[in-house]
């Protein structure tokens, strides 16, 4: 297991990547679906922007 520290900025530049790289994968994709939803499950919601 890694633990890595993020900023609130950080973290919001990763969950929006995240949630991009999931829009562009097709249903031919699954597994990397499935993993890529399974890590942003595991992401705290980044705070709302000021």
């Amino acid at each position: 297991m890694h633990t890595i520290q993020l900023t609130d900025e950080e973290l919001r530049i990763l969950y929006s990547a995240l949630h991009a790289y999931l829009d562009d994968f097709g249903h031919d994709e699954v597994d990397v679906l499935r993993q890529a939803k399974a890590v942003l499950a595991k992401l705290p919601r980044p705070p709302e922007s000021e």
